[in-house]
């Protein structure tokens, strides 16, 4: 992988329509057309979100970056699905519709992690929940289809992304098919989706066809054979499963009889003949997955595909998968050349609104409230958590600003925004450590296949220098009409730890009494499975924290969140994990659940019964502990939530089956009190014998109560 390599997303020639110059917001109507002299739109993007006009927000980011190629591009927020008519609102685009989900998934917006109905939408005006569909991504395009039939269709966003091959789905239990089939597009980008989306732009206003489209990177299309210069290498001699049920072969018709006898042959080992091939081969292989049909009726080829896929997600030495659907033939390219620190910067500065659409007048759209005043530095990660789709989305390199681009943002935000007080909400992105952060050695990151940089410890090629973080943040709060920068991205700790000047920084000047951190469990079986380094690390961060506030005269506090029903958890390490939570004095608010997102590490964990982190096997004594059950879920976030009465009838039953009644009392050593205690009572009582109330923030030994957080000071 060069970066120097791929050509500079401005640097192309601009089309045409360049003349009609830059529109103050992108039309979302055949009036805000004409008001910019278009007679069409050259490209229409579809979306579930409403449209707010700011870097954060993804239809506006790639609406913005093809408008400075000079493209017309007009914008369709959550229509009305029911019909075709809205979305031939704008007209026949001439180019193409592309079309999103939105900032999240339409299915992980809609639903909670026990498949209940949301009752919101944070990226719909007053946060109205049903503004889109179920599946938008498919729905969308079919409308698409429907109201105008030859206009190409491109899918893309975080929905198209993590359904790039065949997904287990949480909400169906199932395996389905790539969403390129399931919503009859014609092709598919994921990842950050910049410089694939301009140079499919490019190609398309040039005259080529859209099946024309084939190797670009970040993309996925159909394929109807193999090129005969390209060399398959099967997923198997990669990654040898173990016991398998030996993958159908897609170019080769077998009669029935033969089927038959491999079929009674499937419980045996599959050896296969030795493949390496050359270097000069290698730019030409393809790796064939197993197809369809076998990963959706076979778990532990499911979860083989998947450790598979894993390992070809650096963009410097992935290789294109190739999956049979049917009969189709899906090419997966690999992901796309990370976006230059020039090109991040060029997208950051373009002419947003930085507002929602005036269309929506003073509608409230939470989303939007809620980063409005922040800042995204940098993408990407390499942090590898398996239950996180990070690096199937943004990739896992770190895609990082200039300072000066950064710093205009700030300057922008304080200069534009209506409702700026002076404090930044946020300065950071997926991690808010990692800015700039990179492998030591270029060849070393252009040829790793590690799924992280940070597990099971520190990788001794990774360049940990904080120092460029800490000049941006005195750089910034230095900034006239600025009085505070908070950091509410997640940060990773274990990073932090190795930079105590770094830590001292965030904690004397950019913590608004609380930060909260992801630790994620205590115990080390499922911390092992979440690729989460132990309790060891929290505790040295933990030590800093508290001696740098002291140091700066503050009082404040570490707020951890932890994950509940994580595949690998078992019932005894929800157990301790209570009981870490009593003894170190916290009640948790709110709780979070497990939910298998679409090709996540830790999703095939859940479907599968197996640690896809090792090799896979067909051996029961290989099985990992799944908490799957309702029951049991609702157990595992009852422990997190154990001083909740209304949790304490399942948990007294939970500690007596387990063996453990003796934590059912009310000493200081116990879970749990012995009698049920009213709503909105305590584990106590007071000497007059009334209840007393629950906290549901962080308690210390004196139960001295936490001053409530301020609005525009949590930081995590």
């Amino acid at each position: 992988m060069n970066i120097l390599d791929a050509k500079h997303i401005f640097s192309y020639r601009k089309f045409w329509a360049q003349r009609f110059g830059t529109a103050k917001e992108l039309p979302m109507s055949f009036a805000e057309m004409e008001a910019l002299g278009w007679d069409s739109c050259d490209i229409i993007l579809v979306t579930g979100d409403a449209y707010v006009d700011h870097p954060s927000f993804g239809m506006a980011v790639i609406g913005r970056v093809l408008e400075a190629q000079g493209f017309r591009v007009g914008i369709i927020s959550q229509p009305d699905w029911q019909s075709a008519d809205d979305f031939k609102s704008l007209g026949r685009p001439n180019l193409f519709f592309g079309v999103t989900g939105g900032n999240m998934d339409s299915m992980v917006n809609r639903y909670t992690s026990d498949k209940k109905i949301r009752s919101n939408d944070a990226y719909t005006a007053n946060g109205d929940g049903g503004k889109r569909p179920d599946r938008a991504v498919n729905v969308y395009s079919h409308r698409c289809r429907e109201a105008y039939k030859d206009v190409p269709i491109i899918i893309g966003g975080i929905e198209a992304s993590l359904r790039r091959i065949a997904h287990y789905d949480y909400w169906s239990d199932k395996v389905r098919k790539s969403v390129l089939l399931d919503s009859k597009a014609d092709l598919l980008v994921y990842g950050n989706a910049e410089r694939q989306i301009v140079e499919i732009a490019h190609r398309l206003a040039a005259g080529e066809l859209i099946t024309d489209l084939k190797g670009i990177r970040g993309t996925v299309h159909f394929v109807k054979q193999v090129p005969s210069d390209w060399t398959i290498k099967d997923s198997s001699d990669i990654d040898k499963p173990g016991l398998v049920i030996k993958p159908k072969n897609p170019y080769q018709m077998e009669d029935e009889t033969v089927c038959a006898s491999k079929a009674e042959e499937g419980d045996k080992p599959v050896h296969k003949e030795s493949s390496k091939i050359s270097n000069d081969q290698r730019l030409k292989t393809i790796i064939r997955l197993p197809d369809y049909d076998t990963v959706k009726d076979d778990p532990v080829q499911y979860a083989h595909a998947s450790r598979v896929m894993h390992g070809e997600t650096n963009p410097g030495n992935a290789r294109p998968l190739l999956q049979k659907h049917m009969q189709r033939l899906l090419w997966i390219n690999p992901p796309p050349i990370p976006l230059t620190t020039s090109e991040m910067d060029g997208v950051f500065d373009l002419d947003y609104s930085r507002l929602p659409h005036t269309l929506y007048g003073k509608s409230n759209i939470p989303a939007f409230e809620m980063i409005q005043h922040s800042v995204n530095i940098m993408r990407g990660c390499f942090g590898g958590c398996s239950f996180c789709s990070i690096t199937e989305h943004e990739g896992r390199i770190i895609q990082s600003r200039s300072e000066d681009s950064i710093i205009k943002e700030i300057e922008a935000i304080r200069d534009v925004s209506p409702s700026f007080t002076g404090n930044i909400s946020d300065l950071g992105g997926p991690t808010a450590n990692m800015y700039r952060l990179a492998c030591k050695d270029e060849k070393i990151e252009e040829s790793c296949r590690k799924p992280s940089c940070v597990f099971p410890g520190i990788c001794e090629n990774l360049d940990t220098n904080h120092n460029p973080l800490i000049k941006l943040y005195r750089r910034a709060r230095a900034l006239k009409g600025i009085k505070k920068i908070f950091i509410a991205s997640g940060l990773r700790y274990d990073l932090a730890v190795k930079s105590p000047e770094y830590v001292k920084e965030l904690v004397t000047h950019h913590v608004g009494g609380y930060l909260k951190i992801a630790p994620e469990h205590t115990e080390d079986r499922p911390l092992s499975k979440m690729m989460k380094p132990g309790m060891g690390t929290y505790d040295r961060f933990k030590e800093m924290f508290e001696k740098y506030s002291k140091e700066a005269g503050k009082e404040q506090y570490l707020i951890p969140y932890f994950i509940a029903a994580h595949p690998g958890t078992e019932d005894v390490d929800m157990l301790n994990l209570a009981l870490w939570l009593k003894r170190n004095g916290f009640r948790a608010d709110q709780v979070q659940a497990f939910l298998p997102s679409p090709m996540s590490i830790a999703s095939a964990m859940y479907y599968s019964g197996k640690d896809t982190l090792h090799k896979v096997t067909r051996r029961h004594d290989s099985d990992m502990s799944i908490p799957k059950g309702i029951k049991q879920r609702r157990l595992h976030k009852a422990f997190l939530r154990y001083h909740d009465p209304k949790n304490w009838p399942l948990l007294r039953e939970a500690l007596k089956s387990m063996g453990r009644a003796d934590l059912i009392g009310n000493g200081k050593q116990q879970l749990i009190p012995n009698w049920n205690p009213k709503e909105g009572g305590s584990s106590g009582r007071s000497k007059n014998g009334q209840v007393k109330s629950f906290r549901t923030q962080r308690t210390e030994n004196n139960n001295r109560r936490i001053p409530a957080k301020k609005k525009n000071q949590r930081a995590r």
